[in-house]
């Protein structure tokens, strides 16, 4: 099983700003693409950032521009910035990495509630 332990979700105001944080294992942070996806009840699981282990990133265009995601490699872990915050962005958040033990596909952590409202 792949330990992925994420933190800071919690409730913000509309415009505010979160930092998600997601630490795993140091030779699967360093050898495999990390990133975070986000699930709405009722709705397909949306991917939402990724980054290469170079740090090359890649974002949905609905988070573009607000969302900013980094490696930080002394702490084995993976942020996700998020400014700006809509109502929209209201999910769980699920820090992932390619690495699997199962063959093609992906590790998901838990989960933390992001709550954008007023």
């Amino acid at each position: 099983q792949v330990q992925l332990a994420e933190s800071g979700g919690g409730l913000v105001q509309p415009g505010g700003s979160l930092r998600l944080s997601c630490v795993t294992h140091e030779d699967i942070f360093r050898r495999f693409t990390m990133g975070w996806g986000r699930q709405v009840p009722g709705q397909p699981r949306e991917m939402v950032a990724r980054i290469s282990i170079n740090s090359e990133p890649h974002y949905a265009d609905s988070v573009k521009g607000r969302f900013t995601i980094s490696r930080d490699y002394a702490q084995n872990t993976v942020n996700l910035d998020m400014k700006d915050l809509k109502p929209d962005d209201t999910a769980v958040y699920f820090c992932y990495t390619d690495y699997s033990p199962l063959p093609g596909s992906r590790s998901w952590g838990r989960g933390t509630q992001v709550t954008v409202s007023s």
